[in-house]
C-alpha cells in the first residue's frame, strides 16, 4: 500500500531508519528532517523541499527528485542509484561516497556540491552546473557530461573513461585528470 505525506510539514522530524519506501513526499516540508538510513526506494519528492536533511546513507535507489530542493543536504554514502535529480536543487549538498550511479541529474544545480568518491557510473549530468563542486576520485566511468558547466570543479583523481564529455564547459581553475589536449579533443570548451 502506498503511503502519502505529499504537502505535509514535516520540518525537524526525527524519521532515522523508517521504511518509508514508495512513499508520496509531493511538495512535503522536509527542512533539516532526519531521514539518516531511511528506506526510501521508490518514493516520489517532486517539489519537496529537502534543504539541509540529513539523508546520510538513506536508500534512495529509484526515487524521483525531480526539482526537489536538497541544497546543503547530507547524502554522504546515499544511494540514489538510478534516481531522478533532474532539475534539483542541489547547492552545496553533501554527496560523499554516494552511489549515483545510472541517476538522471540533467539540469541539476550542483553548485559547491562535494560528490567526492561517488559513483556516477553511467550517470546523466547533462546540462548540470557543477560550478566549484568536488568531484575528486569520483567514477564518472561513462556518464554523460554534455553541456555541463564544470568551471573551478576538481576532478582530481577521477575516472572519466568513456564519459561524453562534449560541450562541457571549463576554465583555468578545473583540475581535469586529462591532459588539456585531451580535453578539447574530447569536445570540452575552454571559457
Amino acid at each position: 500500500m502506498k503511503k502519502s505525506y505529499k504537502e505535509l510539514d514535516l520540518r525537524d522530524q526525527d524519521l532515522r531508519y523508517y521504511n518509508l519506501s514508495f512513499t508520496d513526499f509531493t511538495k512535503a516540508d522536509l527542512v533539516r528532517a532526519n531521514l539518516k538510513g531511511a528506506e526510501l526506494m521508490g518514493s516520489n519528492f517532486r517539489w519537496a523541499n529537502l534543504w539541509n536533511a540529513n539523508l546520510e546513507k538513506s536508500d534512495l535507489r529509484w526515487a524521483f527528485l525531480k526539482e526537489a530542493v536538497l541544497q546543503e543536504a547530507n547524502l554522504e554514502g546515499a544511494n540514489l542509484e538510478k534516481s531522478n535529480l533532474s532539475e534539483a536543487n542541489l547547492v552545496e549538498a553533501n554527496l560523499m561516497e554516494a552511489n549515483l550511479s545510472g541517476a538522471n541529474l540533467e539540469g541539476a544545480k550542483l553548485e559547491n556540491a562535494n560528490l567526492s568518491e561517488a559513483d556516477l557510473w553511467e550517470a546523466n549530468l547533462e546540462g548540470a552546473d557543477l560550478r566549484e563542486a568536488k568531484l575528486e576520485g569520483a567514477n564518472l566511468e561513462g556518464s554523460i557530461l554534455k553541456g555541463a558547466n564544470i568551471r573551478g570543479t576538481s576532478l582530481w583523481g577521477a575516472d572519466l573513461s568513456g564519459a561524453k564529455l562534449e560541450g562541457a564547459i571549463y576554465d583555468y581553475r578545473t583540475i581535469l585528470p586529462i591532459s588539456e589536449e585531451e580535453a578539447q579533443k574530447r569536445g570540452m570548451v575552454k571559457k
